[in-house]
């Protein structure tokens, strides 16, 4: 394992730098490192793939800006003749621009790069992964750290949640402290990148590692390898003076077993879900709340954190992850939208009684086996209605599911399936990109959809 560093160095001034950022995002993606590249005093080439109309609302958030714009394609001469390269992290680093950028040499590097560069204080950095749960897991310890911060003086410190959930903290890294917390959602495609900079989170959390993105990484292989970059560069915890310092990885014992040999840290397995209620259903939001309860206890100390995490109790959840969105004639309706994966729909699907469920399946295919899924919905819900890209495939594989193809048709299926008692799921298990721009409209049109029944 190469020898971990704690913090990357910092990339020069930016003040009168040529940047080009790479990929703004018609839902403000790439807004944050924008506004910060342009404060920072550099001269910002923002380039897309799409055209001025499909961008409408991140070019809005950034008007009154000094700023130049390349839209509807990239020039390769953009990349060949700045100082530096601001990637989306959902662009491969095999891309053919980014190619010519290396070969010119010039440095490339991510909004996520650049914030963890800035942060005043690695010891006060929490990182999340896993192929479901994390926005989850990520979100929970914001909540506990500032209930903690109420009750202990070594958590007295602001707590920042960013990554891949929330807006960009870039815009207010300025602001954040020595002895502020900082809690990042990291996807494998940040991760990725954050391995060329050998830093890894003081304390990290890995919920789980099934098959995703293999459509990006090429292999779960390189995906699971991408994923282990949260801990490949924390301090060896034999080599550290105190337990103040010492760097954590903390992860479920079924997934432990497999990590202890490979990371430098000390490894914290949680071997039982958490026992109290909490108001978002399923066993798996239970083994994230115990995922989340021992980074506090790892921050506060185990007998401390008791009353901590008693806040749980009082954790509404978050949009679009099993979100409870209304009733109608007895029939319980979840949006969740954002499970991506066979592995997140899977859990959805079991966070309810057997033969009470009408899921919703299917969406943009990322290359990933989706028979088990499908197999499974069909032996434990009392209906699968199909969507999208995978929809055929999914209904050829899960006995007696109905192919609907869109969202609205799938819907108006189960809505006149359902009886009392029982649960309408959008649990997609793929990606929107099909259909929807993105999770969140699929999202907002399932609960549209199901509200004005």
């Amino acid at each position: 394992m190469p020898a971990p560093t704690p913090r990357p160095t910092p990339p020069p001034d930016l003040a009168g730098q040529r940047v080009t950022v790479m990929g703004l995002g018609r839902f403000g993606g790439g807004v944050g490192v924008v506004k910060y590249l342009a404060a920072q005093g550099a001269d910002v080439l923002v380039t897309d793939l799409e055209p001025a109309d499909r961008l409408a609302d991140s070019l809005a958030a950034l008007d009154g800006l000094d700023l130049n714009f390349r839209l509807g394609g990239h020039n390769v001469s953009d990349f060949t003749t700045c100082d530096l390269v601001v990637a989306s992290p959902a662009v491969k680093p095999d891309n053919r621009f980014l190619r010519a950028a290396r070969a010119a040499g010039i440095p490339v590097t991510s909004e996520i790069r650049l914030l963890v560069s800035r942060l005043p204080n690695r010891r006060r950095t929490i990182g999340v992964t896993g192929t479901a749960g994390k926005s989850t897991v990520t979100a929970m310890i914001g909540h506990l750290l500032e209930k903690a911060g109420q009750q202990d003086s070594r958590t007295a410190g602001k707590v920042w949640v960013g990554g891949n959930i929330g807006g960009s903290l870039l815009d207010v890294v300025d602001q954040i402290g020595q002895e502020d917390w900082v809690v990042l959602e990291l996807s494998s495609f940040m991760l990725e990148g954050l391995r060329e900079d050998r830093w890894s989170p003081h304390i990290a959390v890995i919920t789980n590692i099934t098959p995703n993105h293999l459509d990006w990484h090429g292999s779960f292989s390189a995906y699971r390898r991408a994923k282990f970059a949260i801990f490949e560069y924390q301090r060896p915890w034999s080599s550290v003076g105190s337990n103040v310092d010492e760097d954590w990885l903390v992860t479920t014992s079924e997934l432990g077993e497999a990590l202890q040999n490979e990371s430098a840290a000390r490894v914290h397995l949680v071997n039982a879900p958490f026992p109290d209620r909490i108001p978002i259903p399923g066993e798996h939001n239970a083994w994230n709340a115990a995922l989340a309860v021992a980074v506090i206890g790892l921050v506060v100390g185990f007998e401390e954190s008791r009353a901590v995490c008693s806040a749980l109790k009082a954790f509404p959840g978050l949009p679009h992850r099993l979100e409870f969105v209304g009733e109608f004639a007895g029939v319980r309706c979840y949006n969740d939208s954002k499970s991506t994966t066979p592995e997140a729909a899977r859990l959805a699907i079991e966070s309810f009684e057997p033969g009470t469920v009408h899921v919703i399946l299917g969406g943009y295919d990322k290359g990933v086996d989706l028979k088990p899924l499908a197999v499974l919905a069909a032996e434990r819900c009392r209906g699968v209605y199909t969507i999208g890209a995978t929809g055929e495939a999914i209904s050829d594989a899960a006995d007696g599911a109905l192919r609907c193809g869109t969202l609205d048709a799938a819907v108006k299926e189960a809505v006149g399936r359902a009886a009392s008692g029982d649960v309408l799921l959008l649990s997609p298990g793929c990606a929107s990109w099909d259909q929807f721009d993105n999770y969140e409209q699929r999202g907002n049109a399932f609960t549209a959809l199901v509200q004005k029944r």
